[in-house]
């Protein structure tokens, strides 16, 4: 009997279709259910609002695991019914999210949006400018996108420190924060929301920061005290680079939009082409797991 599964797209169909012991079902949030959701397995969510998600989990007596597309959790937790298995689709996105962070620190150590206002201005204006080359950085979070992030800073010449919840061969745990932040020139934030890591890059944390560092938040917004970054900005101290806010999206109103020495991206840095390819091949390994009779590697326990 083969494992059905629900996909919401035909990417998904595609992907899945080839699985021994599998068959992928197309549905949508916003129709009816097919007639194979009443024996489906496995689910992997779409879009939807929180009411649709509670009116299809609803109606999948036989539900055993949520695959999602998404690297990140949080918005399942809590959520997902008793003896329902999670799993997430870490591996996915972190290449293009470290690219992202890459991105942001060149632009800003080589003072790109200058260089383009003085292009749109048609003024020559040679100087010199910082570089990614030796500077130290801390990496916040020793998952799958720190590791994606270290080779590539690697690659740049930047001393790289890892930071993980737990100590460890090459990772410094998370207790060690207060000091390594001060001997550091950038602090990424790679971590997942849970409530250990909700406004992590509070007062204390930002105010260890040395002159002039650069914080990057490519976690989740929350991560961060918007309130205690903005004092950071404004009295010049600190730079930052942000593709997560808190709120989000950000409101055209809100003071970081016009906040000085900070790069602000909408929630972009894995949307990138082939994503969803991507995202497919690690639900596609997933879901052979389990219909091998294994469990998931990404499998959440607890809040990650």
């Amino acid at each position: 009997m083969p494992v059905t599964v629900l996909v919401p797209d035909e990417d998904g169909v595609h992907a899945l279709r080839e699985l021994a012991g599998v068959r992928p079902v197309r549905y949508s949030w916003r129709e009816p259910l097919p007639a194979e959701a009443a024996e489906a397995e496995v689910l992997v969510p779409g879009a939807h609002r929180p009411e649709e998600r509670a009116t299809v989990l609803g109606a999948l007596p036989n539900l055993k695991l949520i695959q999602l597309l998404s690297a990140g959790a949080e918005n399942w937790i809590g959520t997902v019914p008793d003896g329902v298995l999670l799993s997430t689709c870490r591996g996915a996105h972190g290449g293009s999210t470290a690219e992202w962070v890459v991105a942001v620190l060149l632009s800003i150590y080589r003072e790109l949006p200058g260089f383009a206002a003085g292009q749109a201005a048609r003024r020559w204006d040679p100087h010199a400018t910082g570089t990614l080359q030796d500077k130290r950085v801390l990496v916040v979070g020793a998952g799958d996108l720190g590791r994606q992030l270290e080779r590539r800073l690697v690659a740049f010449d930047a001393q790289v420190t890892m930071v993980g919840v737990t100590g460890r061969d090459g990772v410094h745990a998370v207790d060690e924060l207060p000091a390594l932040l001060p001997g550091h020139d950038v602090a990424v934030l790679v971590v997942p929301l849970t409530s250990r890591t909700r406004g992590m890059a509070g007062a204390e944390f930002l105010s260890a920061m040395p002159d002039g560092a650069i914080l990057v938040n490519a976690a989740r917004g929350p991560v961060v005290d918007t309130a205690a970054l903005l004092a950071e900005l404004r009295a010049g101290r600190l730079r930052a680079a942000l593709d997560v806010t808190d709120p989000e999206p950000l409101p055209a109103d809100h003071p970081l939009w016009t906040a000085s020495n900070v790069v602000l991206t909408p929630h972009v840095a894995g949307s990138v082409t082939g994503s969803q390819r991507r995202s497919y091949a690690v639900v596609a390994a997933e879901i052979a797991r389990y219909a091998g009779g294994e469990l998931p590697h990404n499998l959440v326990r607890g809040e990650y």
